[in-house]
């Protein structure tokens, strides 16, 4: 008789039998238990946060239209800040280009004025010989007339307030002596200056008449330099007017 039998009092067969239902038990436990706690857990689990399956048709609906209310809200929004961020856009380019517009009227303002220096076509006119203050005037004024943009005697711009004085034969124009040879370079239509200048009974035929010491060429040039005036600008009396 084996110790299994000794023990249990049965056969060693059926000893064996009882061990395994003895195991089997255990292990029926072990699953129960495991099976409650999971259970208990996901009960535990769905009573403190209910889902949708708790809401009834009414709450349902009412929780549809929020939603889409919102929705509706969130895209209003999205289309405003996307229109305000067009407008902003706009505004800057708008500013960008009105700036670079304002720059360029000041770059003409300041052409026109004489407070840059400027090229562009025109022609050279050579005085030789002697010729008086005022045939010079008469000369400037009608080279204005005759449509120049910028001229210069010399090496001196020629603006508002310059005056070309002295005696017939020791010119000056701002305090800078010209010279027995007096080169006047202007800007503008080459054609049209000469056209002016040289037509008959025009400046030049006028200034052989009354200064016949003076002898006056007019030269069409396909670039002419100006300097910028060396005069301060500033009005003293007049104000801006808006």
């Amino acid at each position: 008789m084996s110790a299994v039998e000794r023990e249990s009092g049965l056969p060693d067969p059926l000893a064996r039998i009882a061990r395994g239902l003895r195991r089997s038990g255990t292990a029926v436990v072990v699953v129960a238990v495991a099976l409650g706690v999971l259970a208990v857990g996901q009960f535990r689990g769905q009573a403190g946060a209910p889902g949708l399956v708790d809401l009834s048709a009414q709450e349902l609906t009412q929780l549809i239209a929020n939603l889409s209310t919102r929705n509706d809200q969130l895209r209003e929004e999205a289309a405003t800040l996307e229109a305000r961020a067009t407008a902003l856009a706009a505004a800057n380019g708008q500013g960008a280009a009105g700036l670079q517009a304002l720059r360029e009227d000041l770059l003409r303002i300041r052409m026109w004025s004489g407070t840059t220096p400027v090229s562009g076509p025109g022609v050279t006119i050579t005085i030789r010989g002697s010729i008086s203050a005022s045939s010079m005037a008469d000369l400037l004024n009608e080279i204005r007339n005759a449509g120049a943009e910028a001229i210069a005697v010399g090496d001196v711009r020629i603006v508002t307030g310059t005056v070309v004085a002295g005696p017939t034969g020791a010119l000056s124009v701002e305090n800078t002596a010209l010279g027995d040879v007096i080169e006047v370079r202007v800007i503008g239509s080459p054609q049209l200056l000469v056209g002016s200048l040289t037509r008959a009974g025009g400046i030049v035929a006028q200034l052989g008449a009354t200064d016949p010491d003076a002898r006056i060429s007019v030269t069409p040039v396909d670039l002419v330099r100006v300097p910028a005036t060396g005069r301060d600008l500033t009005p003293i009396d007049a104000q801006p007017r808006l």
